[in-house]
């Protein structure tokens, strides 16, 4: 019989979601944009697992556009996303964004870093 002197490692967990979602947005629309984003933003803030999020506008080219908002985990991220309310207000605006991945995993100094595998969510 042969014994793994290692203990077997438990799968990785993402436990805190960073969703980070960029427009670009034409100076004639900005206003009306900013108030279906802040409308988009309200709707996500009221998801369960929602942790907090920001509106922003680059300093440098006021043409882009940054909707960030922090979860909780993936689960509880994509649980909102299929909300009837999320659907209804921020999927609109959310189908805006840059063609581009927005969910990222935070990362800090013990994080074991994201490998393409399955993972548990809490």
């Amino acid at each position: 019989m042969i014994v793994n002197s290692r203990p077997a490692r438990p799968p990785p967990r993402v436990t805190t979601v960073l969703v980070v979602n960029r427009f670009r947005v034409t100076p004639d629309d900005a206003s009306e944009f900013r108030i279906a984003l802040e409308a988009a933003h309200a709707t996500l803030a009221a998801q369960r697992g929602y942790a907090d999020g920001h509106l922003g506008q680059n300093v440098d080219d006021p043409e882009l556009w940054v909707l960030t908002t922090r979860w909780e985990n993936v689960g509880a991220y994509r649980r909102a996303l299929s909300t009837y309310d999320v659907k209804l207000t921020a999927v609109p605006v959310l189908s805006r964004s840059v063609e581009e991945p927005s969910a990222y995993e935070i990362v800090t100094p013990t994080t074991r870093l994201n490998r393409s595998e399955p993972r548990e969510t809490p």
